[in-house]
């Protein structure tokens, strides 16, 4: 299945969950810029508020694969989807790159966090998280993610995408309380791929978005 931007498949996701959750308390976070524009969607129809969750992944050198990655706390936490024989051997073998990509992403996320619209842990508790990706190649963004919110009381986890691979959803499966993913891709490609359309905002236009949310309740 192929979209023809990231809001028209966000649309079809809020269709998805309008009955079962208009009137829950509810949080939408989305995972990325991108991930707002679906999320948008969602959050506008069930009248709940949108926020992001600052990620930066870190891949294995030459090896395309997510090594793990950094939350805006700052915690960096491993791929699930490594056994811990795999992670011992990468992190040996590429200790000193790795701290420093550490060192990067951080950097990068606190100049970020100054920009508003993220997440307040306030905010979530005792809520239905609705996590929201564009589109996911592997487990390990949404490893993160779980990461960061298990110190928050939450009521239920659902994991919202409108792509993913097989892998990730085989990883869904132990992380969410509910999956809804519009299209499941044996050979994913890159995110983009998947979209007609690419316009991603800017980082200061996402973060309009998100405060502009109750306005555009629908």
């Amino acid at each position: 299945m192929y979209f023809e931007s990231r809001s028209e498949a966000g649309a079809k996701l809020a269709a998805e969950l309008f009955e079962k959750y208009r009137y829950e308390n509810c949080a939408v976070v989305a995972l990325s810029d991108g991930a707002v524009l679906v999320g948008e969607q969602i959050a506008a129809a069930l009248h709940c508020i949108l926020t992001m969750l600052l990620v930066e992944n870190i891949e294995v050198p030459g090896e395309n694969l997510s090594f793990g990655g950094v939350s805006q706390n700052g915690n960096f936490t491993y791929n699930g989807m490594f056994s811990a024989g795999e992670i011992e051997e990468y992190a040996s073998e590429y200790h000193g790159y790795l701290e420093e990509k550490k060192r990067e992403a951080f950097q990068k996320i606190n100049r970020l966090l100054g920009d508003g619209g993220l997440i307040d842990n306030d905010m979530l508790r005792d809520h239905t998280v609705i996590l929201v990706s564009d589109g996911l190649d592997s487990g390990a963004s949404l490893d993160v993610a779980v990461d960061f919110l298990k110190p928050i009381r939450i009521a239920r986890l659902v994991v919202v995408s409108p792509v993913a691979s097989v892998q990730a959803v085989d990883r869904l499966h132990i992380l969410a309380d509910e999956l809804h993913i519009l299209s499941v891709k044996d050979n994913y490609l890159n995110t983009d791929h998947y979209y007609n359309r690419n316009d991603i905002p800017s980082h200061e236009d996402t973060v309009a978005k998100i405060n502009q949310i109750v306005l555009n309740w629908r």
